[in-house]
Protein backbone atom coordinates (compact mmCIF):
# COMPACT_ATOMS: atom_id res chain seq x y z
CA UNK A 1 0.00 0.00 0.00
CA UNK A 2 1.87 2.90 -1.10
CA UNK A 3 1.08 6.22 0.22
CA UNK A 4 2.22 9.87 -0.43
CA UNK A 5 4.15 11.82 1.66
CA UNK A 6 1.37 13.79 2.52
CA UNK A 7 -1.24 11.16 3.50
CA UNK A 8 -1.06 9.13 6.75
CA UNK A 9 -3.19 5.68 7.12
CA UNK A 10 -4.58 4.99 10.40
CA UNK A 11 -7.40 2.99 12.20
CA UNK A 12 -9.12 4.13 15.12
CA UNK A 13 -11.29 2.44 17.40
CA UNK A 14 -14.98 3.83 18.50
CA UNK A 15 -16.55 2.83 21.76
CA UNK A 16 -19.47 4.24 23.64
CA UNK A 17 -20.68 4.45 26.84
CA UNK A 18 -23.38 6.44 28.79
CA UNK A 19 -23.28 8.67 25.97
CA UNK A 20 -19.83 9.10 25.69
CA UNK A 21 -17.08 8.50 23.39
CA UNK A 22 -13.70 6.56 24.79
CA UNK A 23 -10.25 8.51 23.82
CA UNK A 24 -6.73 7.57 24.83
CA UNK A 25 -3.88 10.65 25.32
CA UNK A 26 -1.49 10.07 23.66
CA UNK A 27 1.33 10.95 25.83
CA UNK A 28 3.56 11.91 22.74
CA UNK A 29 1.15 14.45 21.11
CA UNK A 30 -0.26 15.50 24.39
CA UNK A 31 -3.71 14.93 23.05
CA UNK A 32 -6.98 13.15 23.31
CA UNK A 33 -7.40 10.70 20.26
CA UNK A 34 -9.70 7.46 19.21
CA UNK A 35 -7.18 4.75 20.48
CA UNK A 36 -5.72 3.16 17.55
CA UNK A 37 -2.67 3.95 15.32
CA UNK A 38 -1.13 4.10 11.94
CA UNK A 39 -1.64 1.25 9.10
CA UNK A 40 1.61 -0.54 8.77
CA UNK A 41 2.84 -1.53 4.78
CA UNK A 42 1.02 -4.66 4.16
CA UNK A 43 -1.51 -4.18 6.99
CA UNK A 44 -5.21 -4.04 6.39
CA UNK A 45 -7.05 -1.20 8.64
CA UNK A 46 -8.99 -3.86 10.79
CA UNK A 47 -5.37 -6.00 11.30
CA UNK A 48 -3.68 -2.78 12.42
CA UNK A 49 -6.45 -1.51 14.62
CA UNK A 50 -6.40 -5.05 16.66
CA UNK A 51 -2.80 -4.91 16.57
CA UNK A 52 -2.69 -1.27 17.64
CA UNK A 53 -5.21 -1.94 20.37
CA UNK A 54 -3.80 -5.24 21.69
CA UNK A 55 -0.60 -3.04 21.78
CA UNK A 56 -2.39 0.46 23.36
CA UNK A 57 -4.96 -1.23 25.49
CA UNK A 58 -4.15 -4.67 26.01
CA UNK A 59 -7.27 -5.82 24.35
CA UNK A 60 -7.81 -8.65 22.12
CA UNK A 61 -10.88 -7.19 19.67
CA UNK A 62 -14.01 -9.70 19.44
CA UNK A 63 -14.29 -9.92 15.66
CA UNK A 64 -18.24 -10.62 16.83
CA UNK A 65 -18.56 -7.46 18.16
CA UNK A 66 -16.57 -5.18 15.85
CA UNK A 67 -17.60 -3.21 12.87
CA UNK A 68 -16.77 -1.10 10.42
CA UNK A 69 -18.04 2.63 10.68
CA UNK A 70 -17.04 5.39 8.91
CA UNK A 71 -13.84 6.98 6.95
CA UNK A 72 -12.58 10.17 8.75
CA UNK A 73 -10.56 12.42 6.22
CA UNK A 74 -8.86 14.99 8.36
CA UNK A 75 -5.93 16.93 8.85
CA UNK A 76 -3.40 15.36 11.17
CA UNK A 77 -3.31 16.59 14.97
CA UNK A 78 0.16 18.28 15.33
CA UNK A 79 1.81 17.53 12.13
CA UNK A 80 3.89 20.27 10.38
CA UNK A 81 3.62 20.46 7.18
CA UNK A 82 0.02 19.43 7.37
CA UNK A 83 -0.01 15.01 6.78
CA UNK A 84 -4.03 14.37 5.85
CA UNK A 85 -5.13 11.73 8.00
CA UNK A 86 -7.23 8.91 6.46
CA UNK A 87 -8.89 6.71 9.22
CA UNK A 88 -11.12 3.67 8.83
CA UNK A 89 -12.93 3.94 12.22
CA UNK A 90 -14.19 0.76 13.43
CA UNK A 91 -17.36 0.47 16.14
CA UNK A 92 -16.78 -1.64 19.16
CA UNK A 93 -19.01 -3.34 22.03
CA UNK A 94 -16.52 -3.03 24.87
CA UNK A 95 -16.71 -5.60 27.76
CA UNK A 96 -13.12 -6.44 28.10
CA UNK A 97 -11.05 -4.48 30.79
CA UNK A 98 -9.05 -1.59 29.56
CA UNK A 99 -4.92 -1.76 30.52
CA UNK A 100 -3.43 1.09 28.79
CA UNK A 101 0.42 0.76 28.01
CA UNK A 102 3.37 3.14 28.32
CA UNK A 103 2.20 5.13 25.44
CA UNK A 104 -0.74 6.12 26.09
CA UNK A 105 -1.20 8.07 29.35
CA UNK A 106 -4.90 7.52 30.35
CA UNK A 107 -8.29 6.32 28.71
CA UNK A 108 -11.41 8.05 29.52
CA UNK A 109 -15.35 8.15 28.40
CA UNK A 110 -15.92 12.06 26.71
CA UNK A 111 -19.12 13.58 25.65
CA UNK A 112 -18.90 16.22 22.99
CA UNK A 113 -19.02 19.27 25.81
CA UNK A 114 -16.38 17.63 28.12
CA UNK A 115 -14.04 17.22 25.16
CA UNK A 116 -13.91 20.58 23.85
CA UNK A 117 -12.90 21.99 27.83
CA UNK A 118 -9.57 20.02 26.67
CA UNK A 119 -6.84 22.18 26.21
CA UNK A 120 -5.99 20.53 22.48
CA UNK A 121 -8.98 19.11 20.20
CA UNK A 122 -8.23 16.64 17.62
CA UNK A 123 -10.06 17.59 14.06
CA UNK A 124 -10.91 13.79 13.47
CA UNK A 125 -12.27 13.38 16.83
CA UNK A 126 -14.78 16.32 16.51
CA UNK A 127 -15.69 14.61 13.13
CA UNK A 128 -16.42 11.12 14.60
CA UNK A 129 -18.38 13.36 17.11
CA UNK A 130 -20.82 15.22 13.89
CA UNK A 131 -21.17 11.30 12.60
CA UNK A 132 -22.23 9.58 15.83
CA UNK A 133 -24.46 12.31 16.75
CA UNK A 134 -26.22 12.53 12.84
CA UNK A 135 -26.42 8.97 12.81
CA UNK A 136 -27.81 9.00 16.53
CA UNK A 137 -25.49 7.04 18.65
CA UNK A 138 -24.99 9.69 20.34
CA UNK A 139 -27.36 12.78 21.89
CA UNK A 140 -26.22 16.07 21.80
Amino acid sequence: MDTLNSSLLTAGLITLKDNKLLLAYSNNKKAWYLPGGKVDRGESSLTSLKREIREELMIDLNDDRLDFYCHITAPAYGENPVVIMEQDCFIYDLREEINPSNEIGAVQYFSRASYMKEQFQVIGVLMVFDKLEADRLIKV
